[in-house]
């Protein structure tokens, strides 16, 4: 698969720890292969070779050509036995010829009668001396090399030292800030590899638009909407309570409206929430639609069916051993087990039974979800996952349609793909696909948008205190009576019963009574919710 700039792009901005991580390790390996390397010290010591004969100046041409031919060949001299032996004897050094050798470099630049010998050791001053030795007895090679056979005039060359050695006052090796960049260099080169290779490989999707492909490629529904993460959905299951304009909450409104016109000839009244996998945040779906929906003042039934692993009693506060399984073993009628979750009604799961399956398929359940549809407008119904478990196609003759819920980053396409097949078996339409879990910036910045758009805070300390100021003059103080004149006496609230209480739940005054809607005693754990508008 061909990678363009852009996907290169996507892969920095989705592995970036991954080759941050190896960018470190690699800058570690060069900072480790520093600290553990021995230091070497280099001294290298110069030489001129010359010619001692030639008067003219055509002679002296003819002589510096030569040398210049011969300087090269020199070079190859130095590392040889009739040099290293006697500097090893002369200096006492615990090395073979042939070690020393091995330590030694000659160059000789093109174009010049330079030599320079170069001698790497451990330490700076015997770096120094073996330098300098070297470059002594090499000298000495030359003129016996040079000089005729069977003659005793002296060798027409001459090599004459120029720039001794010195004791070096740093190592040459290692090189640490080359070691480094190396390190850093490499670690980045494997770290956007290891980051191809692993998005190669990863087949969940991240964004709502990877979804969408998804759903389209398998003829599925498409995506209604894509919930983004807040780490404060946790502590705030309703996101209309934590923050009504937030993020969250417009995801869930753009889910509530998309899903009114997903079947427009007949609309789903009683809705499975169910996702491929557990822990993919079907059940936080589930709360907050049905807060969205009786956001609009429908009334809606919230009723936990995931009989494997319950959390809506857990994640609302409320009690969990009494309800729907304790309504289709018929140890209580399904009004008496219903709680309020403040705009909507909740029906949680009950005691966990040993065969969920057969109890989400019977009869009695298809009973009791008719029930609930006559009394309320919507009735969202919480399902265990699809592939691990058969509950979710069992209860599918009671259900008017599913949502299926994947979570960006973990849901991958295969397992949308398996799902959206075992529903379709059922003939159950399954309405639409959530995104929950979508990076925040994700789906709004593609078009520009920003969730910051939101009512405006005007009202500050001093412009209440101004308000409360210009009040107290306007009111007239409370007085005596004048002679003559009665007190106006206060209007009365309207006094409550022995059997109801007043209740304040999202600007409604609700009247909550322990009589049954048709009079006479209420069962135990039934309320009776009249609301008036504050």
């Amino acid at each position: 698969m061909a990678l363009d700039l852009r996907d290169y792009l996507r892969v920095l901005s989705r592995r970036w720890r991954v080759i941050a991580v190896v960018a470190l390790l690699g800058t570690g390996t060069g900072i480790l292969t520093s600290s553990v390397a021995t230091p070497e010290y280099r001294a290298t010591t110069t030489l001129f070779a010359s010619l001692q004969s030639g008067a003219d100046t055509s002679q002296l041409i003819q002589g510096n050509s030569f040398t210049q031919a011969r300087v090269q060949s020199y070079a190859d001299v130095a590392g040889s036995p009739e040099v290293t032996g006697p500097v090893v004897k002369s200096l006492r050094l615990d090395i073979t010829p042939t070690q020393l050798a091995e330590r030694i470099t000659a160059e000789a630049p093109l174009n010049t009668v330079l030599v320079r010998l170069t001698v790497t050791d451990t330490q700076a001053l015997r770096a120094a001396r073996m330098s300098n030795a070297v470059a002594a007895r090499f000298a000495q090679v030359i003129r016996a090399l040079e000089r005729p056979e069977k003659s005793k005039s002296p060798s027409p060359v001459r090599l004459t030292v120029t720039q001794p050695a010195t004791v070096p006052s740093a190592p040459s090796s290692p090189n640490t800030t080359l070691n480094v960049a190396l390190g850093l260099a490499l670690g980045l080169v494997l770290g956007v590899g290891l980051g191809v290779a692993l998005e190669t490989v990863d087949t969940s999707m991240r964004d709502p638009k990877a979804l969408a492909e998804c759903l389209a490629a398998a003829g599925g529904p498409p995506v209604l909407s894509s919930i983004v993460q807040d780490p404060r959905a946790v502590r705030a299951p309703i996101s209309l309570r934590d923050d009504k304009h937030g993020p969250r909450a417009e995801g869930f409104r753009k889910l509530r409206v998309n899903l009114q016109f997903a079947e427009v000839l007949q609309r789903p009244k009683v809705i499975a929430v169910t996702s491929p996998l557990p822990r993919e945040g079907k059940s936080s779906v589930s709360v907050n639609l049905a807060a969205t929906l009786a956001e609009e003042g429908a009334r809606v039934c919230l009723i936990d069916c995931d009989l494997r692993r319950p959390s809506i009693a857990g994640a609302l506060g409320l009690v969990r051993d009494a309800g729907l399984t304790t309504a289709l073993v018929g140890q209580a009628e399904v009004h008496q087990v219903l709680q309020s979750a403040g705009s909507f009604s909740v029906l949680t799961s009950g005691m966990i039974p040993p065969n969920p399956t057969q109890l989400l398929g019977s009869s009695h359940f298809g009973s009791l979800l008719r029930t609930l549809a006559e009394q309320f407008d919507h009735v969202v119904v919480d399902t265990p996952p699809v592939l691990p478990f058969a509950d979710t196609a069992a209860m599918a003759p009671a259900i008017d349609g599913y949502l299926l819920v994947a979570r960006a980053g973990r849901t991958s396409r295969s397992q949308v793909v398996d799902a959206l097949r075992i529903l379709e078996r059922v003939n159950v339409p399954v309405l639409g696909a959530v995104m929950n879990g979508a990076p925040a910036r994700g789906e709004a910045d593609a078009y520009g948008y920003s969730y910051k758009y939101r009512p405006k805070q005007k009202v500050t300390t001093r412009l209440a205190e101004l308000v409360t100021s210009r009040l107290a003059a306007v009111v007239p103080s409370r007085r005596p009576a004048a002679r003559g004149h009665s007190a106006p006496v206060p209007a009365r609230p309207r006094p409550y019963s022995q059997a109801t209480r007043p209740v304040f739940v999202d600007g409604l005054s609700h009247a909550v009574s322990a009589s049954p809607p048709g009079g006479g005693e209420a069962a135990p754990g039934q309320l009776r919710l009249g609301s008036e508008r504050l």
